[in-house]
């Protein structure tokens, strides 16, 4: 029996349960109607490694060319890499087939304007319109084109990336990585991306036509493997990331893992030094990010999470770099979008810029623990819930940027809507593991009596 409300329709895409809730119908419906939306003109496809993105690839085409677009087939690619593909190649458009960290049994849409930018959210919700009326230009068997393909995407990353770093300095010193890729769409790019910067890679679950061996989020709980292949190797850092790449988490020479909030912090710090200017993060992201800010005297701006929101506060006031405490950075000198390529390329370039270990870099940050919980809910008990967080903290200070976040002078507890799955999300963070959790505890105890 299908899950209920595991389609999902957000300013993230349209992500679902294939097979329940994301089927080839929809997929060609919502395809058509952002071929409309887009215009008769060339849209890349790119996806991860789920072995239902080919299903979902064709249906995506099927839609595309029953509206006049031609669909561009890029293959499997980071999700970062067709962004920067859409921008530069003056493409109308761009579709990421890719549920990014969600389990395997997930997909989605990923919807992507001209501008290499996901669509906003008020574009989002044309598209949504559009969707929902049903009613698209269709074109006769004569006017239809033929799929093109393009293995271009790849290199233009790259290229991209390492032409903002010191590639001279990062080849110098012949670092050892290790990197997880989850036999997701970064199995074939970031072995050759660290390559080509001169590293020595030893690679794990890189691939492409196996299952993902782990939970595809990059969190400490799952990438023990790469833990031990640091440790046994003696590799200089570890690299793990997502199903579509644009998220990276970081192992020290130690083995052990610095958490995802880690790498915005470790990216922010580097770029900041050299580049100063305004940092644009979302609510959920670590206080990390304020005290390094407040080092270089630059500001910081937060808004609700989202790639699309960050991204479009960051071109407002032309940040300097930015991104989500997930592990996505975001650097608009190469790329307005996350991308675990440009956080590998400034922490290496970090590296190779002093004699020093990734833990040293790690420990001159603050240090603060941030820990997560969820809660499964329907739709119509979101209001409720958030109502009874706002009565049970209403003596402290509230930010209703994203849901509700509660702050006190060193640690801060918020509870927000996901995006992309039906549940309520529990972030906390504070100085100590223990104060952290007592944060959550005491949210989950507020919220189910």
């Amino acid at each position: 029996m299908p899950r209920q409300n595991s389609l999902k329709i957000s300013v993230s895409g349209v992500r679902g349960i294939v097979g329940e809730s994301l089927t080839p119908q929809l997929v060609a419906s919502f395809a058509a109607a952002f071929g409309n939306y887009c215009g008769a003109g060339p849209i890349l496809i790119g996806s991860d490694t789920r072995p239902s993105g080919e299903m979902i690839k064709q249906a995506a085409i099927a839609g595309l060319l029953s509206v006049g677009c031609t669909p561009v087939d890029v293959g499997v690619v980071p999700i970062p890499a067709l962004m920067l593909h859409v921008r530069e190649s003056g493409a109308f458009g761009g579709i990421g087939i890719t549920a990014s960290h969600n389990p395997i049994e997930w997909n989605a849409l990923k919807f992507i304007g001209a501008d290499g930018i996901t669509l906003r959210p008020n574009q989002a919700a044309e598209l949504t319109d559009l969707y929902h009326q049903g009613v698209y230009s269709r074109v006769s068997a004569q006017e239809m084109t033929e799929p093109r393909f393009d293995d271009s995407t790849l290199e233009r990353h790259r290229n991209a990336i390492i032409s903002i770093v010191d590639e001279a300095a990062i080849r110098a010193r012949r670092f050892k990585v290790a990197v997880d890729c989850c036999n997701g769409a970064a199995s074939v790019a970031t072995p050759a991306f660290l390559r080509a910067l001169g590293c020595e890679v030893m690679e794990l679950y890189t691939d492409p036509y196996k299952p993902f061996p782990r939970d595809p989020e990059p969190l400490p709980e799952n990438i023990g493997a790469l833990c031990e292949l640091v440790t046994q190797t003696g590799a200089d850092i570890g690299f793990a990331q997502d199903g579509d790449a644009d998220r990276l988490a970081i192992v020290n020479e130690l083995g052990q893992p610095l958490g995802e909030d880690a790498t915005i912090a470790l990216a922010v710090n580097h770029w900041l030094k050299i580049h100063p200017g305004p940092v644009v993060v979302n609510s959920a992201t670590t206080r990390m990010v304020d005290d390094i800010a407040q080092h270089y005297n630059c500001p910081v701006y937060r808004t609700p999470v989202g790639e699309v929101h960050v991204v479009e506060r960051m071109l407002q006031c032309r940040a300097a770099i930015g991104g989500e405490g997930n592990g996505g950075v975001i650097l608009p000198a190469v790329n307005p979008c996350r991308d675990s390529y440009v956080a590998m390329a400034l922490v290496l370039e970090a590296l190779a810029s002093e004699p020093v270990r990734i833990s040293e870099l790690r420990s001159r940050l603050s240090s603060y623990v941030m820990l997560r919980d969820r809660l499964l809910c329907e739709p119509r008990d979101i209001a409720p819930l958030l109502r009874l967080i706002r009565s049970s903290y209403q003596g402290q200070e509230l930010d209703f940027t994203d849901g509700i976040k509660v702050l006190w002078d060193n640690k801060w507890l918020q509870v927000r809507q996901s995006h992309t799955e039906p549940i309520l999300r529990l972030t906390a963070e504070a100085p100590t593991e223990a104060e952290a959790r007592a944060l959550l505890t005491e949210a989950l105890t507020i919220l189910s009596p």
